[in-house]
């Protein structure tokens, strides 16, 4: 997924001539705290309500102080990632994009954002979510696949993390089932370190019964 499909096309754009008051208007509609300036197609910075506020613009044009407005963006090819790393390294609300050209392809809203990532990661598909903690150097995609998918189940979204300075890697996976008892034995048994699992109580429940009954009938042997 690349930046151009993020855009939103209901954003307005302000012009050099818009005052405060209209862009914060804006603002408030679209819930966002940052708005495109664009001028004859060409892209001439982001102005911030905090802008506004701080040069007291409200009943003024903004082409007044419009050389003071930082212009970031992205490219209309950039991938979701980048657009992502630049919207958390920037703290920005909206993203304007721009083509090879330089001339304004529209803005991405991180709202609009928020919900493209939600659907990559399959939050609303029901399922449960396990998360295992090894070495970097015993990290394996395709021995996680075949274990799970030797349980008749199916990993809908996967990230690893790896804290800092750390040699550990944390490994989050999604499954299309909510019974996960089997997967579980099974990377036990293949001296995997489940670290968390996160499913519905009652599968959980049922799962922590079952070895607590089974642990006792063998101390009791």
């Amino acid at each position: 997924m690349i930046a151009q499909e993020l855009i939103n096309n209901n954003l307005p754009v302000l012009n050099c001539k818009d005052t405060g008051t209209k862009a914060l208007n804006i603002m408030e509609s679209f819930k966002v705290s940052h708005l495109p300036v664009v001028s004859d197609d060409r892209y001439v910075g982001l102005v911030s309500d905090s802008f506004i506020y701080d040069r007291e613009l409200e009943i003024c044009a903004l082409n007044e102080e419009i050389k003071a407005i930082a212009a970031p963006f992205v490219r209309n090819n950039q991938h979701l990632y980048e657009v992502m790393r630049v919207f958390n390294e920037l703290k920005v609300t909206v993203l304007p994009v721009l083509y090879m050209d330089d001339a304004y392809c529209g803005a991405i809203c991180i709202g609009d954002l928020t919900g493209k990532i939600s659907g990559l990661f399959s939050v609303h598909e029901p399922g449960a979510v396990i998360v295992l903690e090894l070495g970097r150097t015993d990290y394996s995609m395709s021995q996680i696949a075949q274990i799970v998918e030797s349980n008749d189940a199916k990993i809908l979204s996967l990230y690893t993390l790896s804290p800092e300075n750390s040699m550990e890697l944390d490994v989050t996976f999604k499954l299309n089932v909510t019974d996960v008892s089997s997967i579980i034995e099974t990377f036990v048994r293949y001296d995997y370190t489940i670290k968390a699992v996160y499913a519905e109580n009652s599968v959980l429940h049922d799962m922590f019964s079952e070895r607590y009954d089974m642990f006792m009938k063998y101390i009791n042997f």
